[in-house]
């Protein structure tokens, strides 16, 4: 196949452009580099720089590389922001996602794999989720990744599309040359890290009076090499007009305060805890039932220890200090 990867510059779409390479397709990468790194482009892949938002550019991508499948990361994506930025969300996750389909529509292509997550469910109302579980989101970003999901199910039934939207939780950990390096860094391990690197002098829990039996927010942590086999899994197994919805994740759920305590044992650093108030939007406990993705795709995470994750995160962090500008 020749497949395209939009946001294919940035953590999980540069791990997932190098597993579709070694599994022996074409990769074109698009990505307007807003947060991803050139760097990360994996070698062998074609780079675009360009916005999915640019429905020419798409075109003439899809055109000038016969592209007949795609997979679909480029998106804004934290929770916090997509409550102050309702429009931003919007304008760039659904309507940039209207253009991208649109051009992969008329332009043919029958497969599509979408960054879904777990945020669709919004608070559940029981443990582990399953894909048939209640969809109300309580953020802006679930909401559009919703909105993108749903239109996904239109195109199928009307376009003969086929698609899988992949919902996973908590993406974690690093492959030997792809890691986390975003500016500003919002996601929790590699915040934990930045702490036992001296670059924070503490780490902030939100939220200390969950129902929870530490008080502090679980959730699900995934190896991002797990991921990225998962697209390659969904991509493969795409039937035209079938669409389906799969979560991703290890099923088993880590408190802030245990993440940051494996963080501690991995780098033996002593990382300074100060505790904050909850973020607006998150849930208390969200821990994946996978067992679709097991059943229709052949899926185990195979990294399954959040201590393996946080040792390949802190390895790679070793190796970069500054980010992909090492």
């Amino acid at each position: 196949m020749n497949v395209l990867i939009t946001g294919g510059a940035g953590y999980i779409g540069s791990v997932t452009a190098q597993a579709v390479l070694e599994r022996g397709h074409r990769v074109v990468v698009l990505d307007d580099l807003s947060s991803g790194h050139r760097e990360a482009v994996p070698t062998g892949a074609t780079f675009v720089e360009a916005d999915i938002a640019d429905g020419d550019a798409v075109a003439a991508a899809l055109a000038g590389h016969g592209v007949d499948a795609a997979v679909h990361f480029a998106a804004l994506s934290l929770v916090p922001d997509s409550m102050k930025r309702p429009l931003a969300y919007y304008r760039n996750n659904v309507s940039g996602s209207v253009t991208l389909l649109q051009a992969l529509v008329e332009g043919g292509v029958e497969r599509f794999v979408l960054s879904s997550t777990a945020a669709v469910y919004g608070t559940p109302a029981s443990v582990p989720i399953p894909e048939h579980a209640d969809l109300r989101p309580e953020n802006v970003y679930g909401e559009t990744k919703l909105a993108v999901e749903r239109l996904l199910g239109w195109l199928a039934r009307t376009r003969g599309l086929g698609y899988a939207a992949l919902r996973y939780f908590n993406a974690a950990g690093a492959s030997a040359v792809h890691g986390e390096d975003h500016d500003p860094e919002t996601h929790l391990i590699p915040i934990v890290l930045q702490a036992a690197a001296g670059l924070r002098d503490h780490v902030a829990v939100y939220g200390s009076d969950y129902d929870t039996p530490d008080g502090s927010a679980v959730r699900d942590y995934v190896h991002v090499l797990d991921l990225a086999r998962a697209h390659v899994l969904a991509l493969e197994a795409i039937e035209p007009g079938v669409g389906n919805a799969y979560n991703l994740g290890s099923g088993t759920g880590y408190s802030v305060r245990q993440v940051v305590e494996v963080c501690r044992e991995v780098s033996g650093a002593n990382i300074a805890v100060r505790e904050a108030p909850r973020r607006t939007g998150d849930p208390a406990v969200l821990v994946a039932d996978s067992s679709r993705a097991r059943a229709h795709l052949g899926w185990v995470p195979r990294h399954e220890s959040l201590k393996a994750m946080v040792a390949s995160a802190w390895r790679w962090r070793q190796a970069n200090p500054d980010g992909y500008e090492s």
